[in-house]
């Protein structure tokens, strides 16, 4: 597996297999506008197409949602006037919000989905029940999960790391503003270049910031690969549903195996 930084303009790496059943994480501020709060209405409906072209691609759909678009619970917690446990349960009820208003986008697309919720909110969402999000999948609806893993303390990242482990997925996809991991941040480094492939091992050991490092060492350990892509780019997801080799894959070493 090769480890050397690869650029975007050299020849593309050969395609990929086709995932079954993805998991896609997005964060709060893909719903609105660079810098901006809430919900776009523009940014939304831009999710929506995507998911929705993802799903007709034949595979089946999972989405985390961030919060931070409407409140950011560790930076509550380091006011110090709202304990950290009280922040992150507020934060989790910005991902419920964000996750019934791409619900509702993707219905009115003519895409079914549900919402399912680590925390009991069912006037909003169903409670999220292992072998009833494993339906909906194969009854070809996404589905999309809100809350967080229901507990404080824990990122959404690590969220989407713990469900797509639980729900079988075969890669979980993290949606980024870039299209990759690079060796350095390129709006800063104009000679970072990008990764075509890494080991999780080398990801650690690199501290590159894909996920957090809990999340990226659960991924190691169930053997679900990480891809990195520009979620802004359009029809990317369901580009790398039909294989093709954008972003930057992220393996266990094969000695893992």
């Amino acid at each position: 597996m090769p480890t050397a930084a690869q650029t975007s303009s050299e020849p593309q790496a050969a395609r990929r297999p086709k995932p079954e059943r993805v998991l896609l994480k997005l964060s709060g501020e893909a719903f609105c506008k660079p810098g901006g709060f809430g919900i776009d209405t523009e940014e939304l409906a831009v999710i929506a197409n995507e998911v929705k072209s993802a799903a007709s691609a034949g595979a089946q759909v999972a989405v985390v949602v961030g919060g931070g678009n409407i409140i950011r619970g560790a930076e509550l917690a380091r006011s110090g006037d709202i304990q950290q446990a009280t922040a992150d349960y507020m934060g989790m009820l910005g991902t419920v919000m964000n996750a019934v208003a791409l619900r509702e986008k993707l219905i009115q697309l003519g895409t079914d989905a549900r919402v399912l919720s680590a925390l009991d909110i069912r006037a909003l969402a169903e409670p999220f029940i292992r072998g009833r999000a494993m339906r909906h999948l194969e009854k070809g609806r996404v589905v999309i999960l809100a809350a967080g893993t229901g507990n404080p303390f824990f990122t959404t990242d690590t969220c989407a790391a713990l469900r797509a482990t639980e729900l079988q997925c075969d890669v979980l996809l993290k949606a980024t503003k870039v299209d990759g991991v690079y060796t350095a941040d390129p709006k800063k480094d104009p000679t970072a270049t990008r990764y075509d492939r890494l080991t999780f091992s080398e990801a650690l050991a690199k501290q590159l910031r894909i996920m957090d490092m809990t999340a990226l060492a659960m991924c190691q350990e169930q053997n679900i690969p990480v891809l990195v892509f520009d979620f802004k780019q359009p029809g990317s997801i369901r580009r790398v549903i039909e294989g093709d080799p954008i972003g930057t894959l992220v393996t266990r070493d094969r000695h893992e195996d």
